[in-house]
């Protein structure tokens, strides 16, 4: 295994682990260098996934990251064991061999270990004179107890462990850290913000830079596309996109917008797979039927040149399917209907021929009163045979999940539920299932027979995913759900608890939902 060497950039980032990268984009990278990065430990709260920290460790390589459960933003980069890996700043390594007195110095002869930056290395040598720093005392009461003392910088900080009994307020902190015992780092963190203490305060929810400018900072020739932080559902086929570090957004127009459009706007996707199992077909006659359809269709499947080495996560199909995950050119010449999977925005996109949408919903309509809905096109054209794109599919990256880290995490909200009252809590991407599904019933109730039927919960229909035969994609069930509020009774199949989904249905909306209750999946019809 060769060592992993980077060079440091306080409020950057650390080699190509940038801060405000993804969760999706990391693990690809670190997933498609199996021989430098051997073992990745990913550890996450099961219960509340999408809002806790994250929180992945590379014990082969002595670093640990952390990411906000919302976005999945690398927040803070951590150095722990400095003899696995090489790092520099400014050209010069941080951690100096050390010999046997404990000091830094030149390597002897027989080689001497790296155990850390030592803090006369840092303090004279590397980034200077800093403020006095802060101390964390022990947890246990001895006096022999040790506690850490954290060294700040502008976007880093360095952790040297300080005796209990050697620490002092009134000390300055070259004579705290003179020491032999105090005088090598444990660890280094990168961060964004003026100090440790204070970014801190608001590290899982500062809004981040760019990470275009950390790659224009490393010179780095890499693309970086825009990314979309947002995707706001206003029912009725209709989707804003907001970009992220810009204030633009465009819109998607479900039965409308061209594939031309949607290259034009978000950039060729990442991969085109064709869809051309039907045998979900049934669910649309809404027939009371107990027999258990079989389906390979709608698995996404990338194609061999792309890097997702997620094995975990790929959905598998039969043979006859295999050769149907194809590229193509994007923005023409399709021969029928098709997923345009843009892993790297977390969502793929149904193109087929125009299917009616779904209805506006009724908070909408009274407050439009006629007016043109906003976001609409005001050129409708086109022929019955043209192609557009009619679902769009958000996914929410749940780790733990079947599909983890198939697709970055898509944040989302749906608009028209606060459109009559806008200090109403907003339904996001972050929203236990059962909070949402009380407020689309609330929206839906005039649709219903009977007040009644608008207050009982809603049955779920049961997919697996971890069945070779079962359908990736919630989109093979939208079939009669737009009108109705019940669905087949679920049934608990056998199998793996983590691939068993159950989705639900509301007129234009389809949820995928985990069993701790968070969504996995919406698409939009």
């Amino acid at each position: 295994m060769s060592l992993f060497t980077a060079a440091l950039h306080p409020n950057v980032g650390l080699g190509f682990l940038v801060l405000g990268a993804s969760l999706h984009d990391i693990l690809t990278r670190l997933k498609a260098e199996p021989q430098r990065f051997p073992k990745l430990d990913l550890a996450y709260s099961q219960n509340d996934p999408v809002t806790k920290p994250i929180m992945l460790t590379l014990p082969a390589n002595g670093l640990r990251l952390r990411f906000d459960g919302p976005e999945q933003r690398l927040r803070l980069i951590e150095v722990v064991d400095f003899t696995k890996n090489r790092i520099t700043y400014q050209e010069k390594d941080i951690a100096r061999p050390t010999n046997s007195q404990g000091t830094a110095g030149s390597p002897a002869p027989g080689g001497n270990a790296v155990t850390g930056p030592a803090f006369k290395n840092v303090y004279h040598r590397l980034f200077g004179p800093t403020y006095a720093g802060e101390y964390i005392s022990p947890e246990e009461e001895k006096a022999t107890a040790v506690g850490t003392y954290v060294l700040s910088y502008p976007g880093v900080a360095f952790s040297f462990p300080l005796p209990k009994s050697a620490y002092s307020p009134e000390k300055d902190v070259v004579s705290l850290l003179s020491s032999p015992a105090s005088q090598i780092a444990s660890s280094v963190a990168v961060f964004s913000g003026k100090s440790w203490a204070h970014a801190r305060e608001t590290l899982w929810t500062e809004v981040l830079p760019s990470v275009k400018s950390a790659f224009l900072f490393n010179k780095s020739k890499e693309v970086v596309p825009d990314e979309i932080s947002l995707i706001k559902i206003h029912g009725g086929g209709r989707l804003q996109l907001f970009k992220k570090w810009s204030n633009s957004s465009i819109w998607i127009n479900l039965g409308e917008t061209t594939p031309q459009e949607l290259v034009s706007e978000l950039g060729p996707p990442d991969a085109i797979y064709r869809k051309n199992d039907q045998r979900m077909y049934i669910h649309k006659t809404r027939t009371a039927s107990h027999s258990r359809s079989r389906s390979n269709g709608g698995d996404y499947r990338r194609p061999d040149d792309l890097t997702d080495t997620d094995q975990s996560s790929a959905l598998t199909g039969s043979e006859d399917s295999e050769d149907e995950a194809i590229e193509d050119d994007f923005a023409g010449n399709m021969s029928g209907e098709c997923f345009y999977n843009y892993f790297y925005l977390g969502f793929d996109i149904l193109v087929s021929p125009p299917q009616p949408v779904s209805r506006t919903p009724p908070s909408q309509t009274a407050v439009l009163n006629g007016k043109e809905v906003p976001g609409a096109n005001p050129f409708k054209s086109g022929t019955a045979d043209r192609l557009v794109a009619t679902k769009m599919v958000l996914h929410a990256n749940v780790p733990g999940s079947y599909p983890f880290n198939r697709h970055r995490r898509c944040r989302w909200e749906i608009q028209y539920l606060t459109i009559n009252n806008p200090d109403d809590v907003v339904v996001n991407s972050e929203t236990p299932f059962d909070e949402i599904e009380e407020r689309l019933r609330e929206e839906w109730k005039s649709t219903y027979q009977s007040a009644d039927d608008a207050k009982k919960p809603q049955r779920g229909m049961v997919l697996n995913r971890g069945w070779g035969d079962s359908p990736g994609s919630s989109c093979e069930f939208l079939g009669g759900w737009e009108d109705s509020s019940g669905g087949v009774a679920a049934k608990k199949f056998d199998g793996s608890e983590d691939s068993t989904t159950t989705l639900y249905g509301f007129p234009g909306l389809v949820f995928e939902v985990l069993k701790n209750g968070y969504v996995s999946a919406v698409t939009v019809f």
